[in-house]
């Protein structure tokens, strides 16, 4: 059986057309807010230096988010270390269902390390969605042209824009600065697809502004703990039993 053109592709060819994703609708909203975070590390006295070294060694956008957040409340930094590695561990899943799908027999060990430092929700959606067309002995070359193109060019963002925002008004400033948030809530919310991680979303919205007003220094981290504890036990013992039961008392399950 003679090979389709696409199997003769190089991984070159391939890793340029992983690149052309950061035109997709996805990767132009986590552009945008990149802006939005240089003016968020602006506003919080993080020089440009260290907003450009967050956005390529931390990446993910939420863990630079709570980074930034310990720091200027003053927490210590075992502390801000929990925190920021708490809210990483949500990429464990992503990194353990995407590798199976990118790799193959000959897939070197240090790469596959090194790619899943790319591993966040925007990469993920975007790998997973367009992966399938893509020959398995390509999937590296494709997922490392989008995931590393897409994080070098917010990294070039964050240090050309936080200069840039220093010089707009500020209202226009306060739109950019807003960004960032708008951009962590809809796409936590947009991605959930259990309840319990839309009722841990909506205590942690109710909890932190709460919490930060009790104990500024580790409001992120007790709500972080203590609401996502909540949102598992209230979810476990109330909403699935509930669920659970009125399965139960289904007429449509009862013999006639």
């Amino acid at each position: 059986m003679q090979a389709s053109p696409i199997e003769y592709r190089s991984n070159a060819a391939w890793f340029v057309t992983g690149m052309r994703g950061i035109f997709s609708i996805p990767a132009m909203i986590l552009m945008t807010s990149f802006v939005g975070f240089s003016a968020f590390a602006l506003e919080s006295g993080i020089s440009r230096t260290q907003a450009v070294f967050m956005t390529l060694s931390v990446w993910a956008l939420p863990a630079k988010m709570i980074l930034i957040g310990t720091m200027t409340s003053g927490a210590p930094v075992a502390a801000s270390f929990l925190a920021v590695t708490l809210s990483s561990i949500r990429m464990m899943p992503m990194v353990a269902s995407i590798m199976p799908e990118m790799r193959n027999e000959r897939s070197p060990t240090w790469l596959l390390l090194f790619l899943s430092h790319f591993v966040a929700i925007t990469s993920w959606v975007f790998a997973m969605q367009h992966m399938q067309s893509v020959p398995r002995d390509r999937r590296l070359s494709y997922f490392g042209g989008f995931a590393i193109t897409l994080t070098l060019l917010n990294g070039v963002i964050v240090g050309v824009c936080y200069g840039i925002v220093a010089q707009f008004p500020p209202i226009v400033a306060g739109a950019l600065f807003m960004l960032t948030p708008i951009y962590f809530f809809a796409s936590i919310w947009a991605s959930a697809r259990h309840s319990v991680v839309k009722l841990a979303f909506v205590v942690g919205v109710i909890g932190g502004p709460l919490m930060a007003m009790i104990e500024p220094r580790f409001d992120i981290l007790y709500v972080g703990i203590g609401g996502g504890t909540a949102a598992y036990l209230i979810d476990r013992y109330f909403i699935r039993h509930r669920r659970f039961k009125s399965s139960k008392a289904d007429p449509r399950e009862e013999l006639p």
